[in-house]
């Protein structure tokens, strides 16, 4: 829950600076292309059945928010024109 706070935070820090592109395509990676491709190979590949999906979003959230982290701290946010 830790992890998911802290994205929720970050990611809503880029859309309330007007930049809505980051925030975009953070979700569109790691929800998309990443969360769902490890929920699907952990419950079939390696057989965790669901548990491997509920494996899959803490993993998720911690990747979203290491994200979130870096994109935030390298300040492009700050040059989006409203």
């Amino acid at each position: 829950m830790f992890f998911t706070a802290w994205a929720w935070v970050l990611v809503n820090a880029f859309n309330g600076a007007g930049d809505t592109k980051t925030p975009t395509v953070i979700n569109v990676f790691c929800f998309w292309l990443f969360q769902i491709p490890l929920a699907y190979l952990l419950a079939k590949y390696f057989a965790f059945g669901p548990t491997g999906v509920f494996i899959a979003v803490p993993v998720a959230e911690t990747v979203i928010t290491a994200t979130a982290f870096v994109l935030f701290k390298k300040g492009r946010w700050k040059l989006v024109k409203i």
